[in-house]
């Protein structure tokens, strides 16, 4: 059976209709001292995947008790399907006495599982922290369904790490060329520094692309440096829009024509979903 989160519920759906596999009904209360409770009441059979994007810490909680409850109604084989995984960006020390949180979250969550399955980590080297194997899917060609008819197209990553995504939704677009930004992240107080790339902009499409949008101001503040330069319409684009606080807000106010996201989170940008990418894993 395939068994969601509360938060993953749209993927779920999508993962068994493409597996062909029942789609489990977890319930999930919170009592007055705001402990969690997920179940599955109903559950059957030998194999379990439970489907959890980590957004916020009771997607964690939540994920940890699904894995015992289906243990505890019998099954014998469970693969966890992470498709956000949170925490995935401190994935070490930065300063001492801090911990290694992606860790620690591998950890726990290896301890009820027999296999992972990740979609796009920020760093796909936390899969050294997990105990059991781990699979790594990359979803990102499937941003380029969505996109409009682009002219002359540059895709654009925020930085160098993230130029292999703006390769992959360049190649499953079919045209276009790609560059990417500097960017410098001062780890004392946060602040980040862009400096824009030299590809020529001026009346051309641009789609700005990056693993994960969380509060926008990296790529909002690419966004603006595009718009001086004279680029027609930009579009920003990501595998995972989790999209915090008022990072919508930045996005369009830096000139954003569309926001462009999969249902690892679900949101309202959430266009195309990474179920047919993670189907044949399980």
């Amino acid at each position: 059976m395939i068994v969601p989160t509360s938060g993953t519920q749209t993927l779920a759906a999508a993962l068994a209709e493409e597996t062909g596999s029942p789609l489990a009904t977890p319930t999930f209360e919170r009592f007055a001292d705001g402990e969690r409770l997920a179940a599955v009441p109903e559950f059957t059979g030998e194999t379990a995947t439970v489907v959890a994007s980590t957004v916020a810490d009771g997607d964690w909680i939540e994920l940890l008790q699904l894995q015992d409850a289906v243990r505890e109604a019998g099954a014998t084989e469970v693969t966890t399907v992470i498709p956000y995984l949170g925490y995935a960006r401190q994935d070490r020390a930065f300063k001492p006495g801090q911990p290694v949180s992606a860790r620690a979250m591998a950890r726990a969550v290896s301890t009820g599982t027999d296999r992972v399955v990740l979609v796009n980590p920020h760093e796909t080297a936390v899969r050294e922290f997990f105990s059991v194997p781990v699979e790594i899917v990359d979803a990102a060609d499937a941003l380029a369904e969505p996109l409009p008819a682009l002219r002359d197209p540059l895709f654009l990553s925020p930085d160098a790490g993230a130029i292999g995504i703006a390769e992959t939704v360049r190649d499953a677009y079919g045209s276009g060329a790609t560059d990417y930004f500097e960017k410098h992240r001062d780890r004392e107080d946060g602040s980040v520094e862009i400096t824009p790339s030299d590809a020529p902009v001026a009346d051309r499409d641009v789609v700005v692309v990056d693993d994960i949008i969380a509060t926008g101001s990296t790529m909002s503040k690419s966004v603006a440096v595009l718009q001086e330069r004279g680029a027609d319409r930009v579009v920003a684009a990501c595998v995972h829009p989790v999209l915090a606080s008022n990072a919508v807000s930045k996005l369009r106010a830096a000139g954003v024509e569309r926001i462009l996201g999969t249902d690892t989170v679900e949101r309202a940008c959430s266009d195309v979903s990474v179920a047919p990418a993670i189907a044949p894993r399980l």
